[in-house]
C-alpha cells in the first residue's frame, strides 16, 4: 500500500504542475490576444491618419500647380 500512496502523491504533483502550466499558457495567450487587438486598432488609426495626409497632400499639390501656372 505504501507504493500506491507514493504513486498517488506523485500523480497529484504531476497533475498540479500540468494545471499550473496550462493556466499560465492560457493567461499568456489571453495577453497576446489583447495586445494584438490593441495593435490592430492602433494600426487602423494610423491608416486613417495616413489617408488624411494623402488627401491633404493632393489638395496642396493641386493648389501649388494652380499657383505656379498662373
Amino acid at each position: 500500500m505504501a507504493k500506491s500512496d507514493k504513486l498517488t502523491q506523485v500523480s497529484v504533483k504531476i497533475g498540479t504542475a500540468l494545471g499550473k502550466a496550462d493556466k499560465q499558457a492560457r493567461a499568456r495567450a489571453r495577453k497576446v490576444t489583447e495586445a494584438s487587438a490593441i495593435a490592430k486598432e492602433e494600426l487602423r488609426e494610423i491608416s486613417k491618419q495616413v489617408d488624411a495626409l494623402k488627401k491633404q497632400l493632393v489638395k496642396t499639390t493641386d493648389r501649388l500647380k494652380k499657383a505656379l501656372s498662373s
